[in-house]
């Protein structure tokens, strides 16, 4: 590993192929890049905003105080993505889960669902979260298929909620419950524990 990426990141939650570490803020060039990238964006709820340095900076300021995460590669330490907890509310024991990968050099091979399952087990096991609910888009395919298969289920929809090239998109939700996770088998977490 080379000196500029020692300490960079930290190994809060493993697998096989990636870990979940805090966010580093000096990342804020890379996530600027990603998120005023249309083919990035277009999945996320913030495609129609103008996304500059400082402000992304701020956004890393304050998501790294809460349940937010970088995933990062396991063999070379590079950063692909984030994901994160949004709105753990621990009365309810409920929060909703978000993520993106925005290399896209990364994308449909597996990485995703990885650094979802990785979360999921950290808020069940650790935050004693209940149920994970997620918003996603209709026309995100794609990402439909992922969460389905890691155990989500659809839950209802939005009927036209977000207007996006020239259509009107449904949005998706789905959840999934703590026993319906645990019930499925999770050796591709490797050394989360």
């Amino acid at each position: 590993m080379n000196e500029q990426k020692q300490g960079r990141y930290f190994r809060k939650l493993v697998g096989t192929r990636c870990y979940l570490s805090p966010i580093n803020i000096d990342d804020a060039e890379r996530y600027c890049e990603w998120l005023n990238d249309l083919e990035v964006a277009r999945t996320l709820s913030l495609a129609h905003m103008n996304i500059g340095l400082g402000a992304e900076r701020e956004a890393l300021e304050r998501l790294s105080r809460e349940h937010n995460y970088a995933i990062v590669l396991d063999d070379s330490d590079e950063l692909i993505g984030n994901c994160g907890l949004i709105g753990v509310d621990h009365h309810a024991r409920a929060c909703e889960i978000g993520i993106f990968i925005g290399n896209k050099d990364y994308w449909g091979q597996g990485y995703g669902p990885e650094a979802m399952r990785l979360l999921m087990k950290y808020a069940f096991d650790y935050l004693n979260i209940r149920t994970i609910l997620l918003r996603v888009l209709s026309h995100n395919q794609r990402a439909i298929a992922a969460y389905r298969k890691i155990g989500f289920r659809e839950i209802g929809a939005w009927r036209k909620a977000i207007p996006r090239e020239g259509d009107e998109q449904d949005l998706v939700f789905m959840d999934i419950l703590a026993e319906e996770f645990r019930a499925q088998d999770h050796d591709t977490l490797g050394g989360s524990k």
